[in-house]
């Protein structure tokens, strides 16, 4: 297990330096002078534009720019932003929380949903219900999200009235953050069930557009993973024997089949945190994808450069814990 351990760990080097460079690079290649934005009309004076941007550090060659960021944020320090001058890591931690807790909701309903279906999808081998599920997996799949969100805003917010369009929480409502989940901030706070029910509402279109994609993952494998497990020797002697089929799909079958179901329920966690971007970017959700969106347009170097890493750090992280995880259940995993 160690040694297994050592070879993910030797697999991070290359993967951090890479995105280093790549969060590094890739914003310096969108059109724009931060100098300039920042200044506005007073960037016509070069005295002024050459102060500032020497104070910003951007005077300097790319690669003691690079190399300046890479040591700072080995330390722990990813700068201030340019714009509000705050710490990047400040900025980030206060609006994970958001983003953290609209990823949890829409995993929670892809494997809510996606399981049972890929159970019924399984069971229904090559008939009806199986094309209507898989094919509607296949939908779900397919779909844009910012696409997705749109049409859920149209028919749900615009047309019927059911939900709001933006936000995590109506105007009216002063909610003390404790935890920074809404949901949990509401319930324990003096608004009562109101203001609950309100955070619930402006929670469920953005959870639905960000988990349609993991359902029909979690549905496509679900639907695979059974069909293997049910096909086992096993399967068709607790068959033989006359257990109730219940016992049998939900015991035996779906016990044996969860470990690549878990494997990708953490990889898509992962992808869900990279995919809040599109789907805050539609329904103003105040969270990191909204804010790096919001930094790229303004072009706050160190507040994307810092963004980027921590998210990527983070789904690394994810993956080499889902590894371990699999590594810990399967020994085959490890050794091969």
């Amino acid at each position: 297990m160690l040694n297994f351990l050592l070879k993910k760990l030797r697999k991070f080097i290359p993967t951090f330096i890479g995105v280093t460079v790549l969060s590094f690079l890739l914003i310096r290649l969108v059109p724009g002078d931060p100098v300039m934005l920042l200044l506005g009309e007073r960037g016509a004076d070069p005295a002024v534009y050459k102060e500032m941007k020497s104070q910003l550090g951007l005077d300097k060659s790319l690669f003691s720019q690079y190399f300046h960021f890479v040591s700072q944020a080995i330390k722990g320090d990813l700068g201030h932003s340019i714009i509000s001058k705050r710490k990047v890591s400040d900025e980030f931690w206060d609006r994970f929380p958001a983003t953290l807790e609209l990823g949890i909701v829409a995993l929670t309903l892809a494997l809510l949903l996606g399981i049972p279906l890929g159970i019924i999808a399984a069971l229904k081998r090559n008939t009806f219900a199986d094309y209507f599920l898989m094919g509607g997996s296949l939908l779900g799949y397919s779909m844009p999200i910012f696409w997705w969100g749109l049409i859920l805003i149209l028919v749900f917010s615009v047309n019927l009235g059911w939900t709001p369009v933006a936000g995590r929480i109506g105007v009216m409502y002063e909610i003390d953050t404790i935890t920074g989940f809404m949901l949990i901030d509401t319930w324990f706070s003096d608004e009562g069930v109101s203001a609950f029910m309100d955070a619930l509402r402006h929670l469920i279109l953005p959870a639905i557009a960000m988990g349609t994609i993991p359902l029909a993952v979690m549905a496509r494998m679900t639907r695979s993973s059974m069909l293997e497990v049910l096909g086992a020797d096993y399967i068709r002697t607790a068959k033989a024997k006359g257990l109730p089929i219940f016992n049998i799909v939900m015991v035996h079958a779906l016990r044996n089949a969860l470990i690549p179901i878990i494997t990708v329920a953490g990889l898509m966690f992962g992808s869900i945190i990279t995919g809040a971007i599109l789907t805050e970017t539609i329904f103003s959700w105040p969270g990191i994808g909204k804010w790096i969106v919001a930094s790229i347009n303004a072009r706050d170097y160190p507040v994307i450069q810092g963004g980027i890493l921590i998210i990527a750090l983070m789904v690394i992280s994810i993956n080499m814990l889902v590894d371990l995880v699999y590594a810990w259940a399967d020994p085959r995993m490890r050794n091969s």
